[in-house]
């Protein structure tokens, strides 16, 4: 029965807990934002991994839905159906979502990029939070079919939080690079997410 994951955190070393930084700021972005609000925040596993290569290019951040189309728990590809391996937290609440960044690839980007991305993490969430994604009609269902237009959007809603007047609180930590916060903290640390597995259903009974 190999369909379960379980989230745990050990005893914190010193330093910086990074991923609660995180959820605080994806909390006030989906509380501030009307357009997030459908999302439940503890629902969605914030995480991060290393990034194998320091490198301009590659992904920041991803967004890994924990059902399918339609928040389905199974799939047919060809003959066979899958499920996909569930993921719950040391409380019991099943996350929907695994929202990673990737160090510290993440911190090299300016401010306002940092946070551009988060909230185009958190836009990927289909607005049914039934973890599946946000689908667009087209071939490209992840984005529309403008990407230019998919990051206008993205840009209006960091904008609009923005000239809210946020507390900044929520977000310094994300002005500087991640060897200002070990610096300044000891270290670095927070939330790991192990990949979930597809499983074929008949090992998943």
């Amino acid at each position: 029965m190999d369909r379960a994951n379980d989230i745990r955190r050990l005893v914190l070393p010193p330093g910086f807990d990074f991923t609660h930084h995180m959820r605080r700021l994806c909390s006030a972005l989906v509380r501030d934002l009307d357009e997030l609000a459908h999302i439940d925040v503890g629902r969605v596993a914030i995480c991060f991994s290393r990034a194998r290569k320091r490198v301009p290019y590659g992904i920041w951040a991803s967004l890994t839905p924990l059902r399918f189309a339609g928040g389905e728990l199974t799939t047919t590809r060809g003959r066979r159906t899958w499920t996909i391996q569930r993921l719950y937290a040391d409380d019991g609440r099943e996350m929907l979502y695994i929202l990673r960044f990737y160090l510290p690839r993440f911190f090299d980007q300016p401010l306002d990029e940092k946070l551009n991305t988060v909230i185009h993490e958190l836009w990927h969430i289909g607005p049914a939070f039934d973890g599946d994604l946000r689908r667009h009609n087209g071939r490209c269902y992840a984005h529309g079919a403008s990407q230019k237009q998919y990051d206008a959007q993205i840009d209006r809603l960091l904008r609009k939080w923005l000239d809210a007047r946020p507390d900044p609180a929520l977000y310094e930590f994300l002005s500087g690079s991640m060897e200002d916060l070990i610096v300044r903290h000891g270290g670095l640390h927070g939330l790991r997410v192990a990949r979930p597995r597809l499983i074929p259903m008949s090992r998943a009974s």
